[in-house]
C-alpha cells in the first residue's frame, strides 16, 4: 500500500475513533512487517498469516527494540495500554481494507496474551520490582 493511501486510511479511522494517536497506527504497520520478517526467517522464507498473539508479541518486541526504556511511556502517550488496544487498531485497519483478515480472526485474539505495559517495562525494572510484576497476565 502506498504511503498516501495509508495516511488517508488513518485519517478516516481518526474521524471515527480518536483513541489512538496516528503514530500508533504507523508503528503497528512497522510491527506487522517486523513480525512477518521474523516468521519468514523461521519458516524457510515462507510468509503466512499472522495470528493476533503473534502480532502482539511482535508489536512488543519491536517497541522494545525501537524505543527501549521509553517504549511503555510512548505507547501510553499514543493511547495504547493493552493488547486489546492493539487489536482494536488492527480491526480499524481491516475495516479500511489496509490489513487482511481470515474468518477465524477475532478481537479476542489480542486478549489475555500478555500484560502489554508490564512487558514493556519489565526488562528495565530492578529484580525486586520484576518479581512483583510477574503475577499479572
Amino acid at each position: 500500500m502506498q504511503a498516501i493511501q495509508f495516511e488517508e486510511s488513518i485519517a478516516n479511522i481518526l474521524k471515527r475513533d480518536a483513541r489512538f494517536d496516528a503514530h500508533a497506527y504507523f508503528f503497528l504497520k512497522e510491527a506487522l512487517d517486523f513480525t512477518l520478517k521474523r516468521i519468514a526467517e523461521t519458516n524457510a522464507g515462507q510468509a503466512r498469516h499472522v495470528s493476533g498473539a503473534e502480532l502482539l508479541l511482535g508489536f512488543r518486541d519491536h517497541a522494545l527494540e525501537q524505543f527501549g526504556p521509553m517504549a511503555a511511556t510512548l505507547m501510553a502517550e499514543w493511547g495504547v495500554h493493552r493488547g486489546e488496544d492493539v487489536g482494536d487498531m488492527v480491526f480499524h485497519l481491516i475495516e479500511e481494507q489496509v490489513f487482511g483478515k481470515q474468518e477465524s480472526d477475532s478481537h479476542k485474539d489480542f486478549a489475555d496474551v500478555m500484560n502489554l505495559m508490564g512487558s514493556l517495562q519489565a526488562p528495565f525494572l530492578p529484580e525486586s520490582k520484576l518479581a512483583a510484576t510477574k503475577g499479572g497476565c
